[in-house]
């Protein structure tokens, strides 16, 4: 007897698909969206949040309200990352690594500009290990030529600076890099406007060294400026672990030891700046945008505004729908991405050109020139449906990564007890209408821009010469 179907039964299965309608059998076809929100709760003082994310393994980490907007000198919240996993007392560098190793672990460390975040990737039955050893490199890292140590160790000489040094080196050969931070300093000056990496011009050695950074980790690591945040560990486990090992951090910081940078509500400012570079050649248009979901100046119609003007295709042999790429598409050479980076309680929309100068320069103009036609109502509702569509892909796709979330959620509920709902965001996203992005468009023409052009500066224009107030 045949199993697959005769050429009739075929025939009339094609037929009947074709008489179902797109968005019946879309429907039909689309999964369950599952959640990926946290459970949170404290132990021993130090708040957790936790996703019990189905399969084998865990991502845990350390989220600590210590980036470069809270440092007191210049080069501390990279120093401390850089210290993470290092010589602790109980462990050497060699026995850290080694160990997991053996257990088939990743460990990492990071830090932007409002967090220090130590984590590890590990097999779901190894929690409590790694538990430990998050808290111990908190409170136990020997930061060599600091309180118990005379003179400079290798460790911070030869390691923590040759990384620094390095991530500097790498930082001024980027000009998209250098003209998006060089935007931050722009828009906020102080705080959030620091640097997530020092420059290479910067006079480290006048501020950092091992003393400092071991100084500023007593500042970091207390029980109020941290949060501990896994994915893919039950929240009974981690609430257990975490208070053992966990709950031994300071209160408090050590006394005589200067206190983080606290800043008040994040103020925009805006204005331009020109840096002349050989290595090629970026502007940044950036504005007022939105904070994080769990600070207080959440806009949704941000993250539509963005896609919507994009200027990268997410769809393979075309340059896409977005406003910018169809720019992009026009100019070989030519590279454009719109972002949104949000914050705790500002953020910044920010369109990033690079590419040969002249094209560069054209591109510029057309920009500005299409955030006027979005403000004017002369974008088409379809343009507007799919970028409010992308928009909410990308944040319920950054959902399903095991890395996602574990930053913002940590700081979120560090900065105001909230952890980012992913979920939630989502769903307002989905709920900005088409005249809540005509307005978030016209507000940034309100607003002084933020202007940053780095490279040949002859041929670059000035923000006045395509359109922008500074």
């Amino acid at each position: 007897m045949a199993l697959w179907p005769g050429p009739a039964c075929r025939a009339a299965f094609r037929n009947s698909s074709l008489r179902t309608p797109l968005v019946f059998r879309r429907a039909l076809a689309a999964p369950s969206s599952g959640t990926f929100s946290y459970q949170t709760s404290e132990a021993g003082g130090v708040k957790l949040a936790s996703r019990d994310l189905a399969g084998p393994t865990t991502t845990l980490a350390l989220v600590a309200k210590a980036g470069t907007r809270y440092q007191p000198l210049p080069g501390l919240a990279e120093g401390l990352e850089k210290f993470a996993f290092r010589t602790t007392e109980r462990r050497s560098p060699l026995r850290i690594v080694r160990e997991s190793e053996l257990f088939g672990a990743t460990l990492f460390s990071s830090h932007t500009r409002e967090s220090v975040i130590i984590g590890a990737k590990f097999f779901r039955d190894d929690l409590p290990y790694y538990v430990e050893l998050l808290g111990e490199v908190a409170t136990l890292t020997e930061y060599k030529g600091s309180f118990k140590f005379q003179g400079e160790h290798h460790e911070f000489v030869e390691q923590v600076m040759e990384q620094i040094h390095e991530a500097q080196r790498h930082q001024l050969g980027k000009v998209n890099e250098l003209a998006l931070a060089s935007a931050h300093g722009l828009a906020f000056h102080r705080g959030l406007g620091e640097p997530v990496h020092p420059t290479s011009s910067s006079p480290l050695t006048k501020y950092l060294s091992a003393e400092a950074i071991g100084a500023y980790s007593t500042l970091a690591y207390v029980k109020p400026n941290v949060a501990l945040v896994a994915n893919g560990a039950e929240h009974s486990e981690l609430s257990k672990w975490a208070g053992e090992y966990i709950s031994n951090l300071r209160t408090q910081p050590m006394e005589g030891v200067p206190e983080l940078v606290e800043t008040e509500q994040t103020k925009y400012y805006g204005g331009e700046e020109r840096i002349a570079h050989a290595k090629g050649n970026a502007m940044v248009l950036a504005f007022p945008g939105s904070s994080s979901l769990t600070g207080g100046f959440y806009k949704p119609e941000i993250a539509v505004l963005a896609a919507l003007l994009g200027g990268r295709s997410s769809i393979k042999w075309t340059s896409g729908f977005s406003l910018l790429a169809k720019i992009a598409g026009q100019r070989p050479g030519l590279h454009i991405n719109t972002g949104s980076s949000i914050y705790s309680d500002a953020g910044l929309l920010h369109t990033t050109i690079t590419g040969p100068a002249p094209a560069v320069a054209e591109a510029a103009a057309e920009t500005v020139s299409t955030i006027k036609k979005i403000a004017a109502g002369e974008i088409s509702t379809e343009d507007i449906k799919k970028a409010r569509a992308v928009a909410q892909f990308k944040e319920l796709e950054y959902g399903q990564e095991n890395m996602a979330g574990l930053e913002l959620t940590g700081a979120g509920l560090v900065q105001t007890g909230r952890p980012y709902q992913l979920d939630e965001s989502a769903e307002k996203i989905r709920n900005v209408s088409d005249t809540q992005v005509r307005e978030a468009a016209k507000a940034l023409l309100d607003f002084k821009a933020s202007v940053s052009t780095v490279g040949d500066l002859f041929q670059l224009p000035y923000a006045d010469e395509i359109g922008l107030m500074v």
